[in-house]
Formats: structure tokens, sequence, C-alpha cells
């Protein structure tokens, strides 16, 4: 290193070399492996995009899609491989999972379910003190129940399992299923044709007994069952958002009142970049008769949870076209565009940088709810969601 004189100060400085970072071999065998796995699974994605803008026929592309062994067998081992040997290596790739956990315990085992139907009930009280119509000589009722039963274990739908990463924990009785399951205890099943029986008339222990006694293929499955459905990484697969609106409407007449669906979907932009999009599927669920009850953004991914407070399914598909609202931004993206956002972006745009100004903004001056997740008023002008526009279609 050589000695610099600085003509301002006078004084010495000394001129660092350039300093370069050796990456061991190893990590980059890892990385260049990972990249390959990840290009098997985004290509089987990017192939069921294109063939749906071409023919539009979702069904007809779904059906040829699931008679493609191969590819489905090369999809199932990607992303086992990419489970097993990096995402679990990564607090993301195994954080997803445990948050799915830490939900339900709280939800159900620690008082979470209780609290909620506490609120939901003050709720209605105050709607009907503040309706015209309510006389003030009626008892109130109420269908939120007193008390919330005791639960043997928590009955887990994993949709989409592949490797079933929920088995391993004790408090979980586990029904994974897959089109093409990576291990033997995740059953065959195709979710979006599969059909929905009367509701068992069952004791708990039954019930379990009937969910271990199941084989594959599965076919058919009774109503009300789960206490949980998860869609991990799920709904992004499909190229349709009419088949993520048949899945999230399955997992709602799956679930048992006040059960739990989870999504996790993928999204490796900043916290800000895709807000209209969540609050788009937030409404598009909710109108199923869910309600949202978590949020969370990791840096590659959204974790949402929604609770059923509906036994009827409450969409209103006449006056608004709630299935596109569950659009993804590849949807209207060009196979070159997808192509082009691989590459990561490090600058914003001015809309973008809009978004997190708002963000912020709404940050100092308005309560928190913590059982919405987000704040309980917005001082981001209802003009300014309106340009979404799959929001503005509706």
């Amino acid at each position: 290193m050589d000695p610099v004189n600085n003509a301002e100060t006078g004084e010495t400085e000394t001129e660092l070399e350039p300093c370069y970072v050796l990456i061991p071999k190893e990590t980059r065998c890892k990385k260049k492996e990972q990249e390959k796995l990840s290009g098997v699974v985004k290509n089987v994605h990017r192939k069921l995009r294109r063939k749906y803008r071409e023919v539009g026929d979702f069904e007809k592309i779904w059906r040829e899609h699931c008679e493609d062994e191969q590819t489905l067998s090369e999809y199932a081992l990607a992303m086992r491989n990419l489970a097993d040997n990096h995402w679990a290596k990564t607090c993301e790739g195994e954080g997803r999972i445990e948050w799915c956990r830490s939900v339900c315990q709280e939800y159900f085992q620690d008082g979470g379910m209780k609290r909620m139907l506490e609120k939901d009930e003050k709720s209605a009280r105050l709607a009907m003190a503040m309706s015209a119509t309510a006389l003030s000589d009626q008892p109130y009722s109420s269908s939120i129940p007193r008390s919330v039963p005791q639960l043997g274990k928590m009955r887990l739908l994993d949709v989409g399992s592949c490797f079933n990463p929920f088995l391993k924990f004790d408090e979980f009785l586990t029904v994974g299923i897959d089109i093409v399951p990576a291990v033997e205890s995740v059953y065959k099943c195709d979710f979006l044709n599969l059909q929905l029986q009367q509701p068992l008339q069952l004791a708990g222990d039954t019930v379990e007994a009937f969910l271990r006694q199941l084989r594959s293929p599965i076919d058919a499955l009774p109503a009300q069952l789960f206490h949980v459905v998860v869609f991990s990484l799920l709904l992004s697969y499909f190229p349709s958002p009419y088949q993520r609106w048949i899945c999230c409407k399955k997992a709602h007449e799956l679930l048992e009142l006040h059960g739990l669906l989870l999504i996790i979907t993928p999204d490796s932009s900043h916290q800000n970049r895709h807000t209209f999009m969540m609050r788009s599927w937030r409404v598009a669920v909710e109108s199923l008769g869910f309600r949202r009850c978590k949020y969370i953004k990791f840096s590659h991914m959204h974790l949402i949870a929604f609770r059923k407070v509906s036994l009827a399914t409450t969409s209103d598909l006449v006056s608004r076209n709630y299935p596109e609202m569950l659009y993804i931004p590849q949807d209207f993206q060009s196979p070159e565009e997808e192509d082009y956002t691989d590459v990561p972006v490090q600058a914003r745009s001015d809309f973008e940088d809009d978004q997190l100004a708002w963000g912020f903004m709404e940050l100092p001056d308005t309560p928190y709810d913590s059982d919405s997740g987000e704040s309980q008023s917005s001082s981001v002008p209802f003009l300014h969601e309106l340009e979404d526009p799959i929001l503005l279609q509706s």
C-alpha cells in the first residue's frame, strides 16, 4: 500500500488496494445446485402460464399437466432436494414451517381463538347497540360459542405437501397430499378435483381413526374435517386466478368453523412493493367466509393466516369478480419479462417509493390491531388503493 498526500488537509493517507473475497468451492457448488433446482421449479410454472396464455382452458391444461408424469416427478424431486439440502439450512426455509406451527399453537392451545371470539362477540354487541332496528328489550343471542372445546391433536391438511414437513410435530395429525408425492407418507391427490362429501357426525377420536386409515389416491374427503389447512407455496403454482380461488373455496369447506387457513406465497421484493396485491388477496379470501388474523412478510415470502368465521360461503360472484383478485405479478408478464425478473434489481421506482412513504406515514399516529395484523385506521386515501388494476376492474 502506497502513502498518498491529501492536498486539502496536508495529511498522509494510505491508499487501500482492492479486496477480493474468495468464496469456498463447496459454497459455490451448493449455490449452483440450488439455482439448477430452482430453475426446474420455475420452468414448470412458466410452462403452465405460457400454455394458459395460449390456450386459455385451464381445466384442459391442468389435466394434461397431471398426466405428464416425467415432468411431475422431476418437479417433486427438485422440490424435495431444495427443502432438504437448501431451505432447511436457512432461517426462512425452516421458518415458514415453524411460523405455521407457532400460529396454530397460539390460536388453538394458548387462548388465541377464545380471545378472537370474545372480540367478535363484543363487536357484534356494539353493532346491535348502534343499529336503529335493535330493540332494547330484546335479549342478545349469538352464534359464537361461549367456550372453546379442548382439542386432541390438531388435524392439519397440507396441500401440495411434497415431503410432509409437519409430520415431525406431535401436536398435529397431519394429512399431506400432492399430485406427485416425494415421500411415502404423502397421499396422492389432485386437490383441484377433490370431491367433498357430507361432514362426519363422529366424535373426535373416531375422526382421528378415520384419518389414520386413509389410503392413496385420495379422491374425496368429508367437509369440515380439519382444524388447519396449509397452502405452502401452492397458489402461485397455478396459472389461473380461478384455480387459486377454487383451492381457497375448498379449504373453507374442509375446515371446521373457526379453523385456520395458512397461506404462504413467494415474493422476493421489498416489504411494500406488492401491498396492493396482498390487499386484493385479503378481500378475495375474506369474501369466502374467512377473516385475516395474522400477516408477516419474510424477505422471500408472504405468510398469512385466515380463520373461518362462517359456515356458508358468503362470496357474491355476480357483483364482484373475486377470483380475479387472487392474481400474482407473473399473470401480467410475458415469458421474456419473467426471465428478466429473475435478475435482482436494487433500484426502486418512484411509485414504489411513494408506497413506502405512505407506509411510514401510517406508523406514528394510528393504533395497531394485533388481531388483524395491521393499523385499525389508515391515513392512506382510498383513491390511492384503487390504483390496483384488479381492484379497479372489480
